[in-house]
């Protein structure tokens, strides 16, 4: 798993480029990573709904509960299934709207300096091994891209919008992803 540092793409990932994207400030370092949880219709996996969404042509017409949401403009840089295949949606160099109203100690707009991770999932139903795995590599290469990331910049969309969001949940193992994050540093 690799990024390709011309395009700022993961190489290993399909990419479907998202309208709901843009540059980031001038002069901004990446150095924080978002993990976030998603499934559409709610609680539900598979389908390629969430992709429909991020890429601004999800069908409302299709579940109730898309008619409340498919006008949002939002995106994530990437998304990890049930399966752990992985889409990127933004290239990490540019700005992917995925974290909204934000505040990390003390800097507002979280989206200018961070890179959107979703996770297929709910708050409260356990993610799967591969999911981990998957998301531990991703992490592992984007360290090394951009090296101002460190474990305390790797944060849930709880951390950073507490009194909005809850995700990624109480069912998210962050001792586990660092387990994981140590056996790659060998």
């Amino acid at each position: 798993m690799k990024i390709d540092q011309t395009s700022s793409l993961l190489m290993s990932a399909d990419y479907k480029p998202s309208p709901h994207s843009d540059d980031r400030p001038p002069n901004t370092t990446i150095d924080m990573i978002v993990v976030h949880n998603i499934s559409l219709p709610p609680g539900e996996f598979g389908g390629g709904y969430v992709q429909s969404f991020f890429c601004g042509h999800l069908d409302a017409s299709l579940h109730s509960y898309f008619e409340t949401i498919a006008s949002l403009k939002v995106s994530s840089h990437l998304f990890i299934d049930r399966h752990g295949n992985v889409t990127q949606f933004v290239p990490f160099a540019k700005r992917a709207w995925h974290a909204g109203v934000s505040n990390f100690k003390g800097r507002e707009r979280c989206n200018d300096f961070s890179i959107g991770i979703e996770l297929e999932g709910t708050d409260d139903l356990p993610y799967e091994a591969i999911q981990y795995q998957t998301l531990a590599r991703v992490i592992q290469q984007l360290m090394v891209m951009y090296p101002a990331i460190h474990r305390s910049h790797m944060v849930g969309h709880s951390d950073i919008a507490p009194v909005r969001k809850t995700d990624p949940g109480p069912a998210f193992d962050w001792a586990y992803l660092n387990k994981l994050l140590d056996e790659l540093k060998g």
